[in-house]
């Protein structure tokens, strides 16, 4: 077999392996498992079976996962945006920075008493395992949509406690032995370093990144999602080199860029939505190669894994994070569902090959007992995710796909062109087009209600989740948000406002 031949096979195994997991993704709604689980099992089956799949150095692997993390946490927050952030900022700080210290230390003493690792071993385990998954947590959402603030909090959570967990492992790691109180501060300094950096660079080039995307044209609409997906490599590349968090640095640009306007807005967004499950499936894959299924057993690393998933699920989030969650406003529905679907998945997987690259004692034995907890998670929580949400009371929809678009050019931005989501209890629910208290300057010209279109007119009457566009006067027009998007009192959902 020639070389061309050789190469024209390993393209083909690719993607056909690629358009398998794409497809998988409608055998995961039917057999009610998250997709990234099938990709993982699928991939670790392989690499037992085929061993010569497994061949990838771990330092690859790394690398192949932290790009696909930095286009999954930056589509992520972008997919938050900042007005749904600012509602639940408080929360989503103190339960992605607080929680992952506290699970990471709870973790940690388990594994100690009840397994007898050694501290350090413990600790780095703990660490490895407190972070929720970015990737798992907006698959297993995927068409589905939470109403109020818990599904903002969970994946502000998701996207927050990654890079503090990522910080928490480098710096734990870079402490070397043994950690004493000298290494304490060290790691503290450091972890303190990385979250400072990465937050400042994240802001400062969220805030360049939307000056770039709206004032430097270019001679195609083509490279508009291009140079968004640059930049935000460029932010990542940045924060780590001036030692921040890279992580944290792009999640933040994602929340920064997520709700502006710009030229091409709606090709950037599917262009990344599109990379992001691309980088999804990438990562579950390479991070299942990376385990071979008959090494599990070795050492009770099974045992040990299922008892902490166990833990974690049952007592660990429940009791620590839930305390950290009594001062915040949620329903008790929302709060237990934001405690039960606290997802792990790539991240905790990546944060393991940092043990093996390091040379960590019993390293290998850590990194299964990691993998079992992971599967754990997204198969059993991830699997009952909307389940334990209907039970609980949770508001949740499923989106459905919208495959035809209807788009309207301009050769300059319409200033006074303006889009609602009308929401439950807000002052357009439930009431007239003409009955509303718009303004003279004020035209609504689209109304889109579950999908299609429907005839506007003064006697149109508004209802919660209705897509409105209306044209207006900016120089004498007041802002109509509120007449669509503000619950009054009483009515619709809790008050967004964070405690």
């Amino acid at each position: 077999m020639s070389d061309v031949e050789q190469f024209a096979l390993i393209m083909l195994s690719t993607a056909a392996a690629v358009v398998a997991a794409v497809l998988s993704n409608r055998i995961s709604e039917r057999i009610r498992i998250p997709a990234p689980a099938i990709f993982l099992l699928a991939a670790a089956v392989a690499s037992d079976v085929l061993p010569a799949l497994g061949q990838l150095s771990v330092t690859t692997v790394q690398r192949v996962v932290t790009v696909a993390l930095v286009v999954i946490l930056f589509d992520g927050g972008m997919q938050i945006g900042w007005r749904r952030f600012r509602a639940a900022a408080g929360p989503v700080v103190w339960v992605g920075v607080a929680g992952t210290f506290v699970t990471a230390g709870a973790l940690a003493v388990l594994a100690h008493v009840l397994f007898g690792l050694e501290w350090r071993a413990a600790l780095l385990l703990g660490t490895a395992l407190a972070p929720t998954d970015p990737a798992v947590v907006f698959s297993v959402l995927g068409r589905r949509e939470v109403a109020g603030r818990s599904g903002t909090i969970l994946e502000g959570e998701a996207g927050a406690n990654d890079p503090v967990g990522i910080a928490l492992m480098a710096s734990l790691l870079a402490a070397g032995q043994p950690l004493g109180l000298g290494a304490a501060g060290s790691v503290a300094g450091q972890f303190l370093l990385q979250l400072a950096v990465g937050a400042a660079v994240g802001v400062t080039g969220g805030a360049l990144l939307l000056r770039f995307m709206r004032r430097v044209p270019l001679p195609s609409e083509a490279l508009y999602p291009l140079r968004v997906l640059a930049s935000a490599l460029v932010i990542y590349g940045a924060a780590t080199v001036a030692h921040g968090s890279g992580f944290l640095a792009v999640f933040i640009a994602g929340i920064l860029a997520g709700d502006a306007r710009a030229p091409y807005k709606g090709e950037i967004e599917r262009f990344h939505a599109a990379l992001a499950s691309l980088a999804e499936i990438v990562a579950f894959i390479v991070l299942g190669l990376t385990v071979g299924l008959h090494t599990l057993p070795d050492r009770d690393a099974w045992g040990i894994g299922l008892a902490l998933a166990v833990l974690l699920t049952f007592v660990v989030r429940p009791l620590l994070v839930g305390l950290l969650l009594l001062p915040v406003r949620l329903a008790w529905g929302e709060r237990l569902f934001v405690l039960w679907a606290g997802l792990k998945g790539a991240v905790p997987i990546l944060l393991g090959t940092f043990l093996l690259t390091a040379g960590e004692p019993d390293a290998s034995r850590l990194y299964a007992v990691i993998f079992v907890v992971v599967a754990f998670s997204v198969i059993v929580q991830g699997g009952l995710v909307p389940a334990v949400a209907g039970r609980l009371g949770v508001p949740m929809r499923t989106v459905e796909p919208e495959p035809w678009t209807l788009g309207v050019r301009f050769r300059r931005e319409p200033r006074g062109l303006r889009r609602y989501l009308v929401v439950a209890g807000s002052p357009a629910d439930g009431r007239a087009i003409g009955d509303l208290d718009l303004g003279e300057d004020v035209w609504i010209s689209l109304v889109i209600r579950h999908g299609q279109l429907i005839p506007v007119q003064g006697s149109t009457t508004l209802r919660a989740g209705d897509e409105v566009v209306a044209l207006t006067d900016p120089e004498r027009t007041p802002d109509l948000t509120p007449v669509f998007t503000t619950a009054q009192p009483g009515t619709g959902d809790a008050d967004p406002t964070p405690s």
